[in-house]
C-alpha cells in the first residue's frame, strides 16, 4: 500500500516546488530498453531525474515546470521507439530497436 501512495504523495509535494514528477507506462522489455530510455530521456529539456521500473514498465520522470510537460515527454519516448501511455511508438524508431526490445518478444 505504501508503494502506491508514495508517488501520489510525491506529486502533491511537487505542486509547491518548481518540479513535477509523472509516471508513464512504456513498452520496454529488457535491460537494454531501460538503459536506452533512461539515457535518452535524461537529455530531454527540463528533465532532472528518470528511472524505469523493470517490472511495471513505468518510467518515472521529474522535470522542471515550464521547461516541458507530460505530453512532450510522451512524444519523446515515442521517438525513441517505445509506446508511452496512449501514444504508440514512432514506427521508424521502433524498427531501429534491437530485436530483443521489440514488443512481440517475451520479457527476458
Amino acid at each position: 500500500m505504501a508503494m502506491i501512495l508514495g508517488p501520489i504523495a510525491m506529486q502533491a509535494q511537487d505542486k509547491d516546488s518548481k518540479t513535477e514528477t509523472v509516471d508513464i507506462k512504456t513498452s520496454a522489455i529488457c535491460d537494454m530498453c531501460k538503459e536506452r530510455l533512461e539515457k535518452n530521456m535524461a537529455f530531454e529539456k527540463g528533465v532532472t531525474a528518470v528511472s524505469l521500473n523493470d517490472e511495471t514498465k513505468i518510467l518515472t520522470l521529474t522535470f522542471k515546470k515550464g521547461k516541458t510537460d507530460k505530453e512532450k515527454l510522451k512524444k519523446a519516448i515515442s521517438k525513441i521507439g517505445y509506446d508511452a501511455d496512449d501514444i504508440p511508438a514512432d514506427q521508424k524508431a521502433y524498427d531501429r530497436l534491437p530485436s530483443c526490445c521489440k514488443k512481440d518478444v517475451a520479457p527476458h
